[in-house]
């Protein structure tokens, strides 16, 4: 593609993201800076767009998010965090196993062939499933529909259920004003912000860490914020930047040729998602009962979304972010190290012959 096309493309896409997403924010959706760009970018996508967000921009989008949501972190609401630990770990538990369950469901009714529908609906990881799908003989192209398909369908539903819940919000609420980007001279917090975002990105990459853009750089944030060893500040101009970087990356995966490859599958895959959204749902219901989080805060810490995109609506809404966080951070990683077993166990629960593609 030649760079005339390509920055006329990203112009348009710009063109045509922010007014999608300041009438969002006008309707009072959470993420709107997300969602946005996210359906115009899928929009292009199927029309045949060649521009697609570079690895480094994505995971700068993720690290500056990451940041942000450390900056939320209080000592007292890391020791409820704590407290509920035994409760995290069976809803992370529950939820790895609704989505082998669903995966399971979908090899019987012979609308996937089992190793693919394994990965391709792990809850979480969507880049780290496409990846370890392709060591492990799975269609590649399907599992990677598949997950991206997942994430666009839970956050524009976690993004419907949050601006319900949120209609139902004491009238004090009032939402930012629709293009308040404060735009300011940069100052010691927002250069020990771009510190923490920069070092953590890197250290990622270096260490290999799955997500590790996000995570450690919301890690050091945190640790900063709770001890008060730094202020950090991020403008909403850079929030609105990454968030469209997120959206993009996700939306402009939906390709032509994409679809057209899992296109009888579709179906199938949309009642799929809706039943894992509906399992997790659930989850969220115990949360509520045994704990006495609130529902907008559960339903969002048991989304079957990435950990990108609900820390987005999160932070958007009147959600209790760290914890939505604390367990969404949990399941990513029993979802990353479970994936290859749980794949192994649908695999040969569906095909113990060895039938079906290939197991790993």
């Amino acid at each position: 593609m030649s760079s005339r096309s390509s920055i006329w493309q990203w112009t348009a896409l710009a063109g045509v993201s922010l007014p999608l997403a300041l009438a969002l924010k006008w309707a009072a959706f959470p993420a709107a800076m997300l969602l946005g760009p996210m359906l115009a970018a899928v929009a292009f996508g199927l029309r045949g767009a060649g521009v697609r967000v570079p690895g480094w921009g994505f995971q700068a989008a993720q690290a500056v998010v990451g940041c942000q949501v450390g900056t939320a972190v209080t000592a007292s609401i890391l020791a409820t965090a704590l407290e509920a630990w035994w409760a995290m770990l069976l809803v992370v538990g529950a939820t790895v196993a609704f989505g082998a369950l669903v995966a399971a469901a979908l090899e019987r009714w012979r609308l996937l062939p089992s190793n693919t529908a394994a990965w391709g609906f792990s809850p979480g990881g969507a880049a780290a499933m496409t990846a370890l799908a392709s060591e492990y003989g799975a269609d590649v192209r399907l599992v990677a529909f598949t997950q991206y398909l997942r994430l666009f369908v839970v956050v524009l539903t976690a993004s419907g259920v949050s601006r319900l819940l949120l209609g139902a919000a004491p009238s004090s609420f009032q939402p930012a004003p629709l293009l308040d980007f404060g735009f300011a001279a940069p100052d010691g917090a927002l250069l020990a912000a771009l510190g923490v975002i920069g070092g953590g990105c890197w250290l990622g990459r270096r260490l290999r860490v799955p997500a590790g853009a996000m995570l450690l750089p919301m890690t050091a944030a945190a640790a900063l914020h709770v001890t008060g060893a730094a202020h950090l500040s991020l403008p909403p101009w850079l929030l609105a930047v990454a968030y469209a970087g997120l959206g993009w990356s996700i939306g402009l995966r939906f390709t032509p040729d994409s679809v057209r490859h899992a296109l009888r599958a579709i179906p199938a895959l949309l009642g799929a998602t809706a039943a894992l959204i509906g399992l997790c749902a659930l989850s969220s219901w115990f949360l509520n009962a045994a704990l006495g989080v609130d529902p907008l805060t559960a339903y969002l810490a048991t989304s079957p979304g990435g950990l990108d995109s609900v820390a987005v609506i999160a932070v958007g809404s009147r959600a209790d972010v760290p914890f939505v966080l604390a367990v969404q951070t949990l399941r990513l990683f029993a979802v990353v190290l479970a994936g290859p077993l749980v794949a192994r166990l649908v695999c040969r629960a569906a095909s113990p012959k060895g039938g079906g593609d290939s197991c790993p």
